[in-house]
């Protein structure tokens, strides 16, 4: 049973053939798409798709290019009224390739510290974006004190990869593994203990350019196997743990 755990099936590419997509997903096996959010709108909207169809597990989060005190506060306020239906906050975080202004990414880093600081009072994980400044949001989490830790397609070096994965956090691997050095790179530096799969639907698929689904979780899974050398059997079974260990039972 697998969990693909970083997933944007609220985009309204997915309008049309949305239980389609979830019904090709779990005919594989990927049985729960934790479906992220990057606005207030989002995570109400993940609200009510989540209401329609258990197989999504939403989540709501304000995506760090959107520098808006207030939105995250909303936010704030939303998971507090609704965690029991909400199983991560995110995604959140840094993001250093499109934020590059000083004072932005000081406005930036003050708001991912409150999402930080809101997951460990609720008890729930933090599923973290972190593009251009993985070493930065793995100093800010080990400052923090944070604890149930998801660090989604995660662009860094493998020693502060390494750093994560000491710390007890997991990171997800995407389907684009398949055409990703980096990610290739990521699988063979960190124990499979810390690895979970992802799909970051509509994107980060095996081909550029093409709509990404959940089914193809099973993709990463192959090639996590192959670079471990290991059955896609004993893959599927450690990432299903380390999926449980930090997001709970199927």
């Amino acid at each position: 049973m697998l969990v693909d755990t970083h997933a944007h099936l609220g985009d309204p590419v997915f309008d049309p053939d949305r239980r389609e997509v979830l019904d090709r997903a779990e005919a594989v096996g990927v049985q729960r798409v934790v479906v992220v959010a990057e606005t207030l709108d989002e995570a109400r909207r993940n609200l009510a798709l989540a209401a329609e169809d258990p197989r999504m597990w939403p989540t709501a989060g304000l995506y760090p290019t959107v520098l808006d005190r207030d939105q995250a506060a909303a936010i704030e306020d939303l998971l507090r009224a609704e965690r029991d239906r909400f199983v991560a906050v995110g995604e959140v975080g840094l993001d250093y390739w499109m934020v590059q202004d000083p004072e932005q990414r000081r406005l930036q880093r003050e708001i991912f510290v409150r999402a930080v600081r809101l997951a460990g009072e609720l008890d729930l994980p933090i599923n973290i974006h972190s593009r251009s400044a993985g070493r930065h949001a793995v100093d800010l989490l080990i400052e923090q004190r944070a604890r149930r830790v998801h660090l989604h397609a995660f662009d860094g070096k493998g020693a502060h990869a390494r750093r994560a994965a000491e710390a007890g956090f997991k990171l997800s691997i995407p389907p684009s593994i398949l055409r990703s050095q980096q990610k290739q790179k990521l699988v063979r530096a960190l124990p499979l203990e810390a690895l979970m799969v992802e799909t970051d639907s509509p994107v980060l698929g095996p081909e550029p350019g093409e709509r990404n689904e959940p089914a193809n979780a099973i993709l990463a899974i192959r090639e996590i196997a192959r670079l471990k050398g290991l059955s896609e059997e004993a893959v599927t079974r450690a990432v299903t743990a380390n999926t449980e260990a930090l997001y709970g039972q199927l």
